[in-house]
């Protein structure tokens, strides 16, 4: 194990989906840009569900992994940012390697750098957090009422959407596949298509889905994105049914599987920031109108669609402990396991 001794976090949850920051004690990672660094992680031929080995990675291993993790966690490595236009960078991480965006992630590094203090704010009202990501520059607005955080709200870089109708073939039916891209590549499929519902007892079945559908679609042109190859390629499946409308607009329920096969707890901020994209094409959310998007749990995400493609998602996140993890050099299970 070659990472420090001891590893410090601060973690909170974003509707439900947690989210470890790690803020001290890091090595150094090599690169002048928050993207560059990602790619240093990710190692010469290596990929964001496959890294290579190297020192990051292996605390990156020993904070997801059991014991001290589990398959569903996900953090982020606070980094310095690109420029002094920022707060500071994040390098996003779970139990596969690394993603360019996470909308949750940033809600809760929003929320963070406003209760630890990094970040001045008011006892009542709004202020920005800016963050550098591997995809650009995004922001948390965070929220505060009576000196605490109400909420957070997220804004995107500009999403758009790739392609419409691509028909996939899985073990339960063909697919008909929307792609847009938000920070990271999504592809949408209705649940209903494949005989599904989004429910807790339908996990199996939309989790294996999205690993079908994401592994069909690997070698398609729209996913590619213009920025090249850290920016490309399906992260995230969104499998998605309608509800009854709001009086502000559309409302959703879904379950994204994202890298190799992991659930989103909650309702996904760059996934949802797909979904704008794609229901304002579709001529369903204008402005002044939100989606209101359910995750698989029943928590919530509000959305809507700005000037540009930029998209905006609010929610809630809250800080559910601190931690600090030791690697015993003596352990044989090292950095620990997945089941």
């Amino acid at each position: 194990m070659t990472a420090p001794t001891t590893v410090r976090t601060v973690d909170y949850h974003t509707a439900g989906e947690p989210f470890r920051i790690v803020a001290e004690g890091l090595p150094p990672v090599p690169g002048d840009t928050v993207a560059e660094r990602c790619a240093t992680v990710i190692g010469p031929g290596g990929s964001g569900t496959a890294p290579r080995r190297g020192p990051l990675d292996e605390v990156r291993r020993l904070l997801v992994q059991e014991p001290r993790g589990h398959a569903g966690m996900y953090g982020g490595f606070v980094v310095p940012p690109d420029d002094d236009g920022a707060h500071f960078g994040v390098l996003f991480w779970h139990k596969d390697g690394y993603s360019t965006a996470c909308g949750h992630g940033t809600m809760a590094l929003g929320a963070w750098a406003v209760d630890s203090g990094r970040v001045a704010a008011p006892d009542e009202g709004d202020v920005q957090v800016r963050i550098d990501v591997p995809s650009g520059r995004v922001c948390a607005t965070v929220h505060r009422a009576q000196g605490r955080t109400s909420g957070v709200t997220f804004r995107n870089v500009p999403a758009r959407v790739g392609a419409r109708k691509v028909p996939v073939a899985t073990t339960l039916g063909i697919a008909e596949v929307d792609i847009a891209h938000a920070g990271a590549c999504y592809a949408s499929v209705r649940a209903r298509d494949l005989g599904l519902e989004v429910n807790r007892a339908a996990l199996p079945e939309l989790v294996r889905a999205g690993r079908e559908i994401r592994a069909a679609l690997a070698t398609h042109p729209a996913t590619w994105h213009p920025d090249g190859p850290l920016l490309s390629g399906v992260y995230g499946v969104v499998l998605h049914e309608e509800l009854p409308d709001t009086p502000f607009g559309p409302h959703q329920r879904n379950v994204t599987v994202f890298a190799d096969g992991q659930i989103d707890r909650s309702p996904c901020g760059s996934g949802t920031s797909a979904r704008l994209a794609l229901l304002a094409e579709d001529g369903r959310l204008g402005a002044g109108e939100d989606l209101l998007h359910e995750s698989v749990t029943g928590t919530v995400f509000t959305g809507r669609i700005l000037q540009g493609g930029v998209t905006e998602v609010t929610g809630t996140a809250y800080r559910t402990g601190e931690h600090a993890f030791t690697a015993d050099p003596y352990d044989a299970l090292g950095a620990g396991f997945l089941l």
